[in-house]
């Protein structure tokens, strides 16, 4: 698959900025110039030399706290996107095969998750656990979970009553066995499309949270606690918010536009697409037959 996603212009295009952002996240830290906690007396500075994107209100050079907070925004939106993952793919498997008490207990719980109030629940939680990023992720997480649930439970009801899976039941075969042998590869593709698109929702549930204070404090600087932190001071700075802003977007086109790849390369459209391409790769390689030349 990665091989297809990768054969496409627009998962080559989503891959490097995804990639891109993925180097700030590591290398950030140790790219900033600065010291991303350090104040001075040089408040609301434009772009200089020595501060590239101008400092805060509190003399802080910005691009290096852009830097050092790209760390905490893709570390959130991949937990954000994991735990949805494990909540909700795995009950989704399972709820075609466990029985009717288990299908109707997740089911009802699904349907009870996507209908609490997503902001209001969170910060309830949060309230109760702590205000930290780690908890914050595990809440909205969860609460994205109905998703995957979903995907994952649609995708095994068409393998489920096909022939090859009730011989392997018939054969005495376990649950295991037939989720990892015959129902996790038509189950992956439209996980891999669920969870592409839910690494962007991440980051931009990640962004609105640190914009209002929930889950990471100043002065740990995060993308939409920058932006936050810039609102207030837009007559002095008014292009301020165009750097997290731009990243926070470009991050989350890119993770639709891969999610966009991964679908057109996987199941019937994939290999329609593949099909094509070998049409077209055998009519580039079959030598023109036709006479060129008239009768003498």
């Amino acid at each position: 698959m990665v091989r297809r996603v990768l054969s496409l212009t627009s998962g080559r295009i989503a891959v490097a900025v995804l990639a891109v952002i993925a180097l700030l996240a590591i290398l950030g830290p140790w790219l900033a110039p600065q010291n991303p906690l350090a104040t001075s007396d040089n408040t609301l500075a434009g772009a200089s030399g020595t501060h590239w994107l101008g400092t805060d209100y509190l003399g802080r050079d910005v691009f290096s706290r852009l830097l050092d907070g790209s760390r905490i925004s893709v570390l959130g939106s991949l937990e954000v996107a994991g735990v949805a993952l494990a909540v909700g793919a795995i009950p989704g498997i399972l709820s075609v095969h466990l029985g009717r008490a288990f299908e109707w207990f997740t089911l009802r719980l699904t349907d009870t998750l996507v209908a609490l109030p997503f902001l209001l629940f969170a910060v309830a939680v949060i309230a109760l656990l702590g205000n930290g990023i780690t908890q914050a992720m595990l809440v909205t997480g969860t609460l994205v979970s109905p998703l995957f649930y979903r995907v994952a439970r649609a995708a095994t009801l068409t393998v489920a009553r096909s022939p090859y899976v009730e011989a392997a039941l018939i054969s005495g075969a376990s649950i295991g066995w037939i989720v990892r042998r015959h129902v996790w590869a038509k189950v992956l593709p439209p996980i891999a499309v669920a969870l592409a698109q839910t690494v962007g929702v991440g980051f931009v549930i990640v962004s609105s949270l640190t914009f209002l204070g929930i889950g990471v404090q100043p002065p740990a600087p995060t993308w939409g606690g920058l932006l936050a932190s810039d609102l207030g001071y837009l007559t002095y700075r008014p292009w301020a918010p165009l750097a997290p802003a731009v990243l926070i977007m470009a991050t989350v086109w890119a993770c639709n536009l891969l999610a966009d790849a991964i679908r057109d390369v996987s199941g019937e459209a994939g290999r329609a697409l593949l099909n094509r391409r070998k049409a077209h790769a055998h009519r580039l390689g079959t030598p023109d037959t036709a006479p060129t030349g008239g009768a003498r």
